[in-house]
């Protein structure tokens, strides 16, 4: 009798728990990141019209789209939460996300389909393009307050500008947007000092990118959204208005012409708020659709680990923070088997190594080049490169030296006495890339 009263406490203790939901089943699922099994969750649920958590199901189900990469079923689902709940947490941002990925796969289709069967290029014979490329850029922001230059940002370059203007097309990784409105959700209230970094650069500062000579710049990084979807069209509309041709967000391409040489450029991050360096069948699609209608493709990549330990190209996928920062050897040779004629890399923060695969230049990254403020600049860290490249008009590497940097003060970059941005690349190039590596002389010319 004891043991039955005592069974029967526990019972009222404890009572049996409700079975698990369509929804629930879907979540976990979701959580294993096994889209397969929770889209058929979702689906049960999302069959059920009166189920109270109808709305999430739809929300969940796009989650688990998105991992397949179905964009058109993703802005499906996600239109039917914003018709109802317009204000859900983060629905805006990804929805536009997903738009903008189906926009691309669109794109990709109708190109290949109005495509001529070949490209006979324009160009005259021995045309080439001499370009001017450097690694990331945030010349100050004002979130939070107290990380402006002085002279409201006018002599940042001032210490490089030679260097920046000496090319026929310079180009450059603009970290974070050009903007004066917007809001983060990025870094809260009560988050600890040098723990959360969002940016966002006063909107005049796009003179300087322009008074520097850049003619080109990918927003294709994981600052491009640091305040939000209005901001990050803000920073395009800007460059757009100042002759700067921008790539980064899915379906946003450069494209121009330099000597009758049709040029474009493709930025790449490790989200798919951008065109994604982990997506390498799409990558390889849109490059190949690129070369069929331009003499040269640039790729860029904003790509790999992160820090003073970086600075080593290893072969596979790497992480940081348990984020797939990508396969980048494996990403950079598709991408030439596909069509592109120069790579340029930058992410690490550091510089790396640079290696000639099928006659084409590939730049594994460029380092720091002008980052105010916000950024570690001890060591290798504050050493930079401006890697000048001349490419003939098959996008063949030609030549090519390295111009090294060094940034002063809280940014400043400045040409650097000692070379160390040279002798840095020659031995990780050696160490990195022992067969096919590009050469590096003593004064930073390159060669095959």
């Amino acid at each position: 009798m004891f043991m039955l009263l005592s069974a029967l406490t526990a019972l009222a203790e404890d009572p049996p728990s409700a079975p698990l939901s369509a929804y629930d089943h879907g979540v976990a699922a979701l959580a294993e990141k096994d889209a397969g099994a929770a889209i058929g969750h979702f689906q049960t649920c999302i069959a059920e019209p009166d189920s109270p958590q109808l709305l999430d199901c739809h929300w969940e189900i796009g989650w688990a789209y998105w991992l397949t990469g179905d964009w058109m079923t993703v802005v499906e689902h996600w239109t039917v939460v914003q018709q109802t709940e317009p204000d859900r947490s983060g629905l805006s941002t990804y929805l536009s996300q997903a738009r903008d990925n189906l926009s691309l796969q669109e794109l990709l289709a109708q190109g290949r389909a109005n495509a001529e069967r070949t490209f006979v290029s324009t160009a005259p014979d021995g045309a080439t393009v001499r370009m001017r490329a450097v690694g990331d850029m945030m010349i100050g922001t004002d979130f939070p307050a107290g990380h402006l230059p002085p002279q409201g940002g006018a002599t940042i370059f001032a210490g490089v500008s030679d260097w920046l203007t000496d090319a026929d097309l310079t180009f450059g990784n603009l970290e974070g947007p050009l903007c004066d409105s917007g809001r983060t959700s990025k870094c809260k209230p009560d988050a600890k000092p040098g723990s959360c970094y969002a940016f966002r650069t006063p909107a005049s500062y796009i003179q300087h990118y322009v008074d520097a000579g850049f003619d080109m710049v990918s927003t294709a990084n994981n600052h491009a959204g640091d305040f939000g979807e209005v901001c990050r069209l803000e920073t395009e509309r800007l460059l757009d208005d100042a002759g700067i041709a921008h790539s980064g967000r899915p379906g946003d391409i450069a494209s121009v012409e330099h000597d009758g040489l049709k040029i474009a450029m493709i930025g790449f991050h490790t989200s798919q708020s951008c065109h994604y360096v982990n997506d390498h069948e799409t990558a390889v699609a849109l490059v190949s659709s690129l070369s069929a209608t331009h003499d040269i493709v640039i790729v860029s990549f904003h790509g790999g680990a992160e820090g003073s330990r970086a600075i080593h190209t290893p072969r596979g996928q790497e992480t940081f923070y348990g984020e797939n920062r990508g396969d980048l050897r494996t990403f950079t040779h598709l991408v030439v088997d596909a069509g592109a004629d120069l790579v340029l890399g930058h992410g690490p923060h550091v510089l790396r190594g640079m290696e000639v695969y099928s006659d084409r230049l590939i730049a594994y990254s460029l380092g720091n080049f002008a980052t105010y403020s916000r950024f570690n600049l001890t060591g290798n860290s504050g050493l930079g490169v401006v890697l000048d490249v001349t490419l003939d008009k098959t996008g063949r590497f030609v030549s090519g030296q390295l111009l090294p940097t060094i940034q002063e003060g809280e940014g400043f970059p400045v040409q650097d006495a000692q070379a160390r941005a040279v002798d840095l690349i020659r031995t990780l190039t050696q160490q990195d890339f022992p067969e096919h590596g590009v050469q590096v002389a003593q004064d930073g010319t390159l060669a095959e």
